[in-house]
């Protein structure tokens, strides 16, 4: 799904296969007939949240007002609030954000977010 360009959480991917069990996750295929219905109901989700909800949102923690935030703020907020990350995977989108003095750019942060 997120190679066609949709952004699920893992809640929401689980939901749709029916809370699949760890085993059933490593070793089960869909079938694409059975793929369609699913993409389908992820594409209609009322609960997508745009760019704007996302600068928003980061805008909280912004407390100069000049469009960033401290990046160990934002690595906390990544390991604690919502679909929480590891440290490998906030690392990995956290590479080549931060300015040299710890800052992330919010706005970009997002573009670069939902381009991947």
């Amino acid at each position: 799904m997120r190679a066609l360009g949709q952004n699920p959480t893992n809640k929401e991917v689980n939901k749709i296969l029916g809370n699949p069990s760890a085993e059933e996750m490593a070793n089960k295929r869909v079938e694409f007939e059975g793929f369609l219905p699913m993409l389908q109901t992820v594409v209609n989700s009322p609960n997508k949240a745009g760019y704007e909800d996302y600068v928003e949102g980061l805008r909280v923690f912004d407390k100069e007002g000049n469009g960033t935030v401290m990046g160990a703020e934002l690595r906390i907020v990544l390991s604690t609030l919502g679909e929480k990350m590891n440290e490998a995977e906030i690392d990995a989108l956290m590479q080549g954000q931060e300015d040299e003095n710890g800052c992330v750019n919010y706005e970009a942060f997002v573009k670069h977010i939902m381009s991947v």
